[in-house]
């Protein structure tokens, strides 16, 4: 059904060492990689140069910029930065847009680097402390916003030279003031692949967030890899509707550069899949049909949700569609199923649903399943070019690190950090777990199978796999559970505590514990689990619900708004003590 697409078929190259560990590769040869990132600009400026790069809103309609207007202004900046004498990082404070992109792209266009970093810690007065934190990290010479009165307040932490998109309180420079005379040609050809180009912050959901040397050597790479799994990317220039932030890996280096390195289209949504910008990403999407369509699961589900209710928008969706490509987390079944049967009935072909797997340290895609899947939660083989060392537990499950030209070198001003996370051959530690979907056949591919650092034991000793029950107590709970922090460490019992959905939200407040109506709901989904789960590892035996929200200026919420469960945990020590008190009115008891 996906015959109308150019796929590479699986190709794996499986070495049993002696010591136990199992390498991996790609039995394909990786093809041609460019210097730089900017190499990609030129190129399409000069085959194209009329071709739409850039959109985003502007009315009813979309203001466009094509590759040729890019790399004017590309270069125009760049001079001005050159000429200001920027030597040091330039710190991105707002998200997605045109003039973001273009400013990224001066700066990489003659070598110097970026930062982008979430919104949010400008935006939210509680975030600023995290704003401070990358600040010291980082110690940025330019900082640049959307605008220097909704950034106001995070531009007067830098003492920097600021500048802004639009001036409003006077507090930073134009950006369209930034201009020069010195040689951009000259600085653009000592780029290389060595030149670092971004430092992109790790999610945090462990410990506080490193920032991971980029360079353009590891972001061409990956383009090159991408491109060999899949050749159609390349056969017809990409059309992306995508509202992934540019400060996560995934949207920023993955997405944006999938577009630039083959001449396509990047249509900025200025929505996203939460309730107060839906509405916008479904605007967006009826305007436009892409190629390809990122999303992480709740995204999709949503999107599904409204496609069912609206046949034109879901028209306008699958009419060009080659590809439909989840990450952060595995599709549910479910939503998977319908996203095939819309694309039969709308287009009557079925896009290649697939997903990779990597992180922002690999650039980011390490595997990739690059042919149909049978099934949500297979991330694939080995790219082009990348080694995968797995270190079994003796249980199939497998500690995953990884060698390749897109694998980072270190992390910035953190020697102590960067010589822990790599083994004595050099192979990256990833943290991850895998499986193999059929131990006799590489080509089936891994799956998935959550962070060993989440993992803990109980009192016994016996091992949590804590990541992976995790994801089906959020899927058993549904709307009762926004998220959830498997914990019991040390403990007797598997506990977890709940930040409550909307289904789970009313109740009264105890000192940070909420005694709520679902009390019961929740515990009949958790019996209802565990008389078809065994083993004290396995069965979820008690709940405590939070009245208080994740607090993202304390480090609780991640960049990514992921829980960071460690401080979390550390934070709310005195629920976890509350939740195995069997006579605690808030714990819910199995």
């Amino acid at each position: 059904m996906t015959d109308h697409l150019d796929l590479r078929p699986h190709k794996v190259v499986r070495e049993d060492r002696a010591d136990g560990s199992i390498l991996l590769r790609s039995g394909y040869e990786m093809s041609a990689v460019d210097r730089c990132t900017g190499v990609w600009l030129d190129r399409w400026a000069a085959r194209t140069p009329d071709a739409e790069f850039l959109a985003e809103r502007s009315g009813e309609g979309w203001y466009t910029v094509s590759y040729v207007d890019a790399l004017n202004r590309v270069r125009d900046l760049a001079a001005g930065l050159l000429a200001r004498g920027v030597d040091g990082p330039i710190l991105i404070l707002s998200g997605n847009s045109v003039d973001h992109a273009l400013l990224t792209l001066a700066a990489q266009y003659v070598g110097l680097v970026t930062v982008p970093v979430a919104a949010q810690y400008s935006l939210i007065p509680a975030a600023r402390g995290r704003l401070k934190y990358v600040r010291d990290l980082v110690k940025p010479a330019l900082v640049y916003a959307a605008d220097d009165d909704a950034f106001g307040p995070a531009l007067d932490v830098f003492e920097c030279p600021k500048l802004v998109s639009r001036v409003v309180s006077g507090r930073a420079a134009a950006l369209d003031g930034l201009t020069g005379s010195a040689d951009v040609a000259a600085a653009h050809a000592g780029v290389g692949p060595a030149t670092v180009t971004k430092l992109l912050l790790t999610s945090g959901s462990t410990s506080d967030p490193k920032a991971v040397v980029t360079t353009h050597g590891m972001i061409t790479t990956n383009q090159a890899q991408i491109r060999d799994g899949l050749p159609f990317v390349s056969a017809r220039p990409p059309v992306l509707v995508d509202w992934l932030p540019w400060n996560h890996v995934f949207g920023g280096s993955h997405n944006f550069n999938l577009v630039l390195a083959n001449g396509g289209t990047l249509y900025i949504d200025d929505g996203a899949p939460i309730p107060a910008k839906f509405a916008r990403t479904v605007e967006n999407l009826g305007l436009v049909s892409g190629t390809i369509s990122f999303n992480v699961p709740i995204g999709f589900a949503q999107l599904v949700a409204a496609m069912e209710r609206d046949a034109t928008l879901r028209e306008t969706y699958f009419r060009n569609l080659d590809m439909i490509f989840y990450a952060g987390a595995s599709l549910p079944q479910g939503t998977w199923n319908i996203l095939e049967r819309m694309a039969m009935d709308s287009a009557g072909r079925m896009p290649l649903i697939t997903s990779s797997w990597g992180l922002t340290e690999t650039a980011p895609a390490a595997l990739l399943q690059h042919v149909p899947a049978k099934g949500a939660g297979i991330v694939g083989v080995p790219m082009t070019g990348v080694t995968v060392k797995l270190v079994d537990d003796g249980t199939g499950r497998m500690d995953v690190r990884v060698k390749g030209d897109n694998v980072f070198s270190g992390y910035h001003d953190a020697p102590g950090k960067t010589e822990e996370t790599f083994d004595d051959e050099g192979f990256f530690i990833t943290g991850d777990a895998m499986r193999f979907v059929d131990p006799d056949d590489m080509g089936k591919g891994l799956r998935f199978d959550g962070r060993l650092s989440e993992d803990f034991k109980l009192s016994t000793g016996i091992w949590v796999q804590a990541a992976q029950i995790r994801l089906e107590m959020l899927a058993l709970l549904g709307p009762l559970a926004q998220d959830l922090v498997i914990c019991g460490a040390g403990r007797d019992e598997v506990g977890m505590l709940v930040v409550p959905g909307p289904d789970a939200v009313d109740g009264a407040a105890d000192n940070g514990a909420l005694c709520c109506a679902a009390s019961c709901d929740i515990r009949s989904r958790m019996f209802s689990r565990s008389e078809t789960t065994s083993g004290s590892a396995r069965v979820v035996a008690r709940a405590l619900v939070l009245s208080e929200p994740p607090d993202i200026g304390a480090g609780e919420v991640t960049a990514k708004g992921n829980l960071n469960f460690a401080k979390l945990l550390e934070r709310r020590a005195h629920l976890v003590d509350r939740l195995y008190d069997d006579n605690d009115p808030a714990s819910i008891v199995l």
